[in-house]
């Protein structure tokens, strides 16, 4: 243990401590902005330099060790103006274009000039005028870029893509892909946490708010929202709502408010997908079909797949996502319950996720006669830009239920959100389908994981499934790896591609220098332990959907609607 000395208060911390951290623990704040623990450490921005006594050089907090006796002074004169230089020197090639940036109000190159009184910068201004295709679902803008490389490392480290990279020399350096190709052609999995992990508007997923809004004052057209589990667990947070009135039902009422036709539960689908997976699984296993089976929900780990081990397509479930399964249904099914052609149907799905934008225009998500299944997707972020933009007071709300008949879903299809959720909705209908009655619902809640890998054999009288669970795409190559060579033999593979699932999507609310997956993947197991229904399976509007429409799980009419060939171009 060492003692230092922090704006003349004494601390006892480990040896190991940077100065950030001392200072933390004391309550007092430091400004950063390139600064990702354990991702981004390389104290690129200097923002955060304070004066040590008898130290002739300002030191970065984020990377410099405490010493014993070391007395620190995080706000002095020389700090702050080191400070206000260097950060003038950063505004000297960022677009101050506020108004039109999408963090606006929400980022942390505004909050640090506001905490340094820094309005304008005195240096020369010279702005970078790349910008990527603007009709891909990730857009980059460089005239934004700060250069912290938050982007590139945890591409890197996190998600083992290395999509981004620090490219050219000197005053041309910028941050572009590694690669070299237009990131439309690169093997980006669209996971969009380059985009939560951008302390400005540098990235950001394609705005698709006005198109949904011209839809819904359309009124030719029926628009219908599905509203997917994870952001149930994120919306309100960045309008500022107080957490008890974050409720699901308050979420359907904002959808209402803005004007949809009608609001369905993106959880009826996901119980449709474990329907479809349980059955298919179970299948394989007993005719030898090509295993280990993937689950094919999340799109940038079926992206991945594709363009990382392309070999291994055929492992991954034909099932189509519950985003897809619910439009086929909604302009099949439910077209006929409403009497309408398909095509006056204009399907939204509501997304935790920047992925699923690039799905809903992937091949065989919809034909000619019906159009595209999913005809637009907007994040849980621009659907709370839509109640701003509608000037809905969501907090005043009064609740609402979502429609029927789809609209009514499990706490199976709750936990869809969470990394693990699908795995574990999945036995709870393959337990039945072997052995005729529902286990306990929480039978194994003991594999349940916020991050990481989680291995384990589940025992169905006397079918034993070899299960694996991975989020994060660095630990999804791990377990691919370990596959590919022989090392590891599964039956069943989950993968989220974004770390704790949809729930730390990247299409969520962004907080700097916090990591919600965890915290809201909570949530969803509450909502799942409060709900009467907790299997797929007791689902009555999966069952009548079954009897009106499908017949059976993996019959011929859900294989045309309900499943996918991943090898379609």
């Amino acid at each position: 243990m060492v003692n230092v000395i922090i704006d003349g208060k004494k601390l006892q911390v480990s040896e190991n401590t940077t100065i950030l951290e001392a200072a933390n623990k004391l309550g007092i704040r430091i400004p950063t902005l390139c600064f990702l623990k354990e991702v981004n450490e390389i104290s690129a921005c200097r923002i955060c330099v304070v004066e040590v006594a008898y130290e002739h050089r300002l030191v970065p907090a984020c990377s410099t060790k405490v010493t014993d006796g070391m007395e620190i002074y995080t706000n002095s004169p020389r700090a702050r103006e080191a400070r206000r230089i260097n950060l003038e020197l950063i505004l000297a090639t960022h677009d101050n274009e506020c108004n039109t940036c999408p963090r606006n109000g929400n980022c942390e190159l505004q909050r640090v000039c506001e905490e340094l009184g820094v309005k304008q910068t005195e240096f020369v201004k010279k702005v970078s005028s790349h910008k990527t295709n603007k009709n891909f679902p990730l857009i980059r803008e460089n005239n934004k870029c700060i250069g912290c490389l938050r982007c590139v490392n945890f591409c890197d480290k996190i998600q083992s893509l290395g999509i981004w990279d620090l490219v050219g020399t000197g005053k041309s350096a910028k941050v572009s892909t590694a690669s070299g190709r237009k990131i439309e052609e690169d093997n980006c999995s669209l996971c969009g946490q380059c985009i939560t992990h951008c302390p400005v508007g540098a990235l950001h997923e394609r705005d698709d708010v006005l198109t949904v809004l011209d839809a819904i004052q359309n009124k030719d057209v029926i628009t219908v929202a599905q509203i997917a589990p994870a952001v149930r667990s994120a919306f309100g947070e960045g309008l500022g709502i107080e957490e008890e009135k974050r409720t699901v039902g308050r979420m359907v009422a904002a959808a209402k408010a803005v004007g949809f036709d009608y609001v369905f539960d993106t959880n009826f689908s996901a119980d449709l997908t474990i329907m479809e997976e349980a059955t298919e699984l179970l299948e394989r296993v007993k005719t030898g079909g090509t295993m280990p089976m993937f689950t094919s929900c999340c799109p940038a780990w079926v992206r991945f797949i594709k363009t990382e081990y392309p070999e291994f397509i055929d492992n991954l479930s034909t099932a189509k996502s519950p985003q897809q399964m619910f439009g086929a249904v909604a302009k099949t099914y439910y077209a006929k319950v409403l009497g309408v052609d398909p095509s006056k149907i204009y399907s939204v799905s509501i997304m935790p996720c920047v992925a699923k934008k690039a799905e809903k225009d992937l091949p065989g998500m919809g034909d000619e006669e019906r159009g595209q299944d999913v005809d637009a997707v907007i994040t849980t972020r621009e659907f709370e830009k839509l109640t701003k933009l509608t000037y809905v007071d969501v907090e005043r709300l009064e609740e609402k239920e979502f429609d029927t008949p789809l609209g009514i879903g499990s706490g199976a299809g709750v936990i869809f959100g969470t990394t693990g959720g699908v795995m574990e909705a999945a036995l709870r209908t393959a337990y039945y389908s072997i052995t005729g009655k529902n286990p306990d619902a929480d039978f194994i809640k003991d594999y349940r994981i916020d991050n990481g890998i989680k291995e384990f054999t589940v025992d169905i009288n006397g079918v034993k499934l070899n299960i694996a669970v991975a989020s994060g795409l660095a630990n999804a190559k791990t377990v691919m790896e370990n596959v590919k060579a022989g090392f590891k033999k599964y039956d069943f593979i989950e993968i989220m591609a974004c770390p704790g699932g949809c729930a730390g999507g990247g299409g969520q609310p962004i907080h700097e220098g916090k990591e919600l997956g965890a915290y809201r993947s909570q949530k969803l197991y509450e909502l799942d332990k409060k709900d009467t229904l907790r299997f797929s399976h007791d689902n009555p509007a999966i069952k009548t959907v079954y009897k009106e429409f499908f017949e059976k799980p993996n019959s011929h009419k859900a294989h045309e609607l309900l499943h996918v060939d991943h090898k379609q171009k």
